[in-house]
């Protein structure tokens, strides 16, 4: 893949990138134009572009960087556990996931990095997963042009390890919120609700607590880096003990 190296950084945007480099512990190896790239969403090129500046949107990079992704965890799975095919498909669906993804960025505090024009970062661009995720995927491939294949996999494997034992051991599941609201609608006739306990943290790293309730009773409370996560994780407790309470705990993978 080819890059302007000509291209010439606004010093907000070479500020911002000095920044992203040291926050997100990426290799120093990195192309902070290549970076540059990586970071900026579509909106972002539609306010800024003209005739003397071209720039490129990170869709290019995100679909490298998607391969790239399932390359490392389809390596790291089948040299460190002793899964099936189909295991190993549905491990790496959920640690590839849109939602595991924004969870990561969100850990790594990549929001605050992201290039948005002033109307998407209005609409809360920075929280939405499409962007968090695709933007994750991109500098995964930033990495892997400038760095090359051991240094992506070396970055991966340490922001995303955990997420990689938890698919695993069968403790991500991403839709536990269907599932519980099949279970409850059976069961009790009732819809459950979630409820936001607080949120603590800066605001990079803003780590949310949430509890999922049936009428006055708490089944579960999840804790994440996105209130979609933390509502996933409540809602997974809650359909085992749900299930437990009417001796129906078969599992709900």
């Amino acid at each position: 893949m080819k890059y302007e190296d000509n291209l010439k950084l606004t010093l907000q945007e070479e500020e911002t990138l000095k920044s992203a480099k040291k926050m997100l512990l990426l290799p120093a190896c990195v192309n902070e134009k290549l970076l540059f790239e990586a970071l900026c969403h579509k909106s972002y090129v539609f306010d800024n572009e003209n005739i003397q500046r071209r720039l490129n949107s990170n869709e290019r990079l995100e679909f490298l960087g998607d391969a790239v992704l399932e390359l490392v965890i389809s390596e790291f799975l089948h040299n460190n556990y002793y899964l099936s095919e189909g295991e190993m498909s549905k491990a790496r669906a959920i640690i590839g996931s849109e939602v595991i993804l924004a969870e990561v960025a969100l850990k790594l505090g990549l929001d605050n990095f992201i290039f948005l024009s002033k109307g998407e970062d209005k609409q809360s661009g920075r929280r939405k997963k499409s962007i968090l995720s695709d933007t994750m995927e991109a500098v995964f491939a930033c990495i892997y042009i400038s760095c090359g294949y051991e240094k992506v996999k070396k970055y991966i494997i340490k922001n995303m390890k955990e997420y990689i034992e938890n698919a695993v051991g069968g403790n991500i599941f991403l839709d536990y919120k269907t599932r519980l609201q099949e279970i409850t609608q059976e069961k009790a006739k009732k819809l459950p609700e979630y409820v936001l306990l607080n949120a603590s943290g800066p605001s990079h790293m803003k780590r949310y607590k949430v509890a999922v309730k049936l009428g006055d009773e708490i089944l579960g409370i999840g804790e994440g880096f996105s209130k979609k996560i933390a509502e996933q994780l409540a809602a997974k407790i809650a359909c085992e003990k749900f299930l437990d309470s009417v001796g129906e705990n078969n599992g709900v993978d």
